[in-house]
C-alpha cells in the first residue's frame, strides 16, 4: 500500500510540475506577444450597403445609381459597413510569440465603430517571423451614428484606404488572451495598433 501511495503522489508531483510548466511557458508566448509589432497592413473589399467603396474618397466620386443606393439604404434604417483588415503581427523576440483570442475595436477618426472577438490561436515564429491576421468587421454605421447628418454618417464609411488599400483613417485597438488550463488571461490593457510597425502603443 505504501508503495502504491508513494507512486501516486510522485504521479501527482510530475503532473504538477508538467501544468506549472506548461502554464509558464503560455504566459511567456502571452507576454512575447504583447511585444511584437503590429501594423494594418492593408483594407479589402470595403462595402457600404453593398456598394465597392474600397477606392471611393467621398460620395461625389460615387455615380447615380450608387450614390442612390447608399441614400436610400441610410433612409431606411441601415448602412452597413464590411470590410478585412489585415493586421501584420511582426516577432523581433528571441522565443515565439502565441495567443489563443484576441479583443479588438474598430476605430474610425479617433471614434470607436464596433468590437468583437477572434477566437483562433495563432503563433509567431522568433527572430522576425509575421503572421498576418484578418479581422472581418461588419457594422451598421446607421445605428452605431444614430443622431448624425447623413452625409456625415456616409462619408465616415467613405476613405478608408488609399493606394493599395492602405488604411488612412481606420485604428485598431487589441487585448490578447492566452488559455492556461481551463483560464482565460488577458493582456492587461489594450495594444493601440497603426500603420507601421514601431508605431503601436500600450495602454
Amino acid at each position: 500500500m505504501k508503495e502504491i501511495a508513494m507512486r501516486v503522489k510522485t504521479s501527482i508531483f510530475v503532473l504538477f510540475v508538467l501544468f506549472t510548466s506548461i502554464s509558464c511557458r503560455q504566459l511567456k508566448e502571452l507576454q512575447t506577444f504583447a511585444n511584437c509589432d503590429f501594423r494594418l497592413a492593408n483594407l479589402e473589399n470595403t462595402t457600404l450597403a453593398g456598394i465597392n467603396v474600397q477606392n471611393v474618397r467621398s460620395i461625389s466620386d460615387l455615380n447615380l445609381v450608387q450614390a442612390a443606393k447608399i441614400t436610400q439604404s441610410y433612409a431606411s434604417g441601415s448602412l452597413p459597413l464590411n470590410l478585412i483588415v489585415n493586421m501584420e503581427v511582426k516577432n523581433p523576440n528571441a522565443t515565439t510569440a502565441a495567443m489563443n483570442s484576441v479583443d479588438w475595436i474598430m476605430v474610425i477618426d479617433d471614434k470607436e465603430i464596433v468590437d468583437g472577438t477572434i477566437n483562433e490561436r495563432v503563433q509567431i515564429a522568433p527572430d522576425g517571423g509575421v503572421t498576418t491576421l484578418p479581422i472581418r468587421i461588419s457594422t451598421d454605421l446607421r445605428k452605431v451614428l444614430s443622431g448624425m447628418p447623413a452625409e456625415q454618417a456616409v462619408n465616415m464609411g467613405l476613405g478608408l484606404s488609399g493606394n493599395g488599400g492602405k488604411p488612412t483613417r481606420v485604428t485598431l485597438k487589441i487585448k490578447p488572451s492566452i488559455m492556461v488550463g481551463q483560464t482565460v488571461l488577458k493582456y492587461p490593457g489594450y495594444i493601440n495598433v497603426n500603420q507601421d510597425f514601431g508605431g503601436s502603443s500600450r495602454q
